[in-house]
């Protein structure tokens, strides 16, 4: 599997809300999880199908504080291209889905993060050259 497939299958997993997947293709096996949080209230259920219960309690709390825009893969956050650079986006800024919001490098390359919301980025959620988990909130758009 190349590592192109593999971030792909991480945005997919991601997208999908699911806590845990694995996959083994070959003696190649990837193993994700994603801790539980109480703001992603989305239940994930497998049959032939998935398929997403929303309370709608949960939905108007979404829309109040905006989308969350996660990070697909652990690594170190950067807010700009480079170190003298402005950054992609600040608090304030309006931004269109698939616009870059930042970079997370992960084992040396350097992985573009896209908005997947079109709105206003009211909150960055980390600070420049931190380190990020999988599933880690970065921005929230509203």
């Amino acid at each position: 599997m190349e590592y192109d497939q593999i971030l792909e299958l991480v945005k997919e997993v991601s997208k999908a809300g699911l806590s845990n997947f694995e996959y083994q293709e070959g003696d190649v096996r990837l193993s994700m999880s994603c801790p539980d949080t109480t703001e992603n209230v989305v239940v994930k259920t497998m049959e032939s199908s998935l398929k997403t219960d929303v309370s709608e309690k949960a939905n108007d709390q979404e829309q109040e504080k905006g989308s969350v825009v996660v990070s697909p893969l652990v690594g170190t956050f950067y807010a700009a291209p480079s170190e003298n650079e402005e950054p992609f986006v600040k608090v304030g800024d309006m931004v269109t889905k698939g616009q870059t919001l930042a970079i997370v490098e992960a084992m040396k390359l350097m992985n573009e993060i896209e908005s997947d919301f079109d709105g206003i980025v009211t909150e960055i959620c980390v600070d420049n050259a931190q380190s990020v988990e999988y599933g880690q909130p970065l921005f929230r758009i509203k």
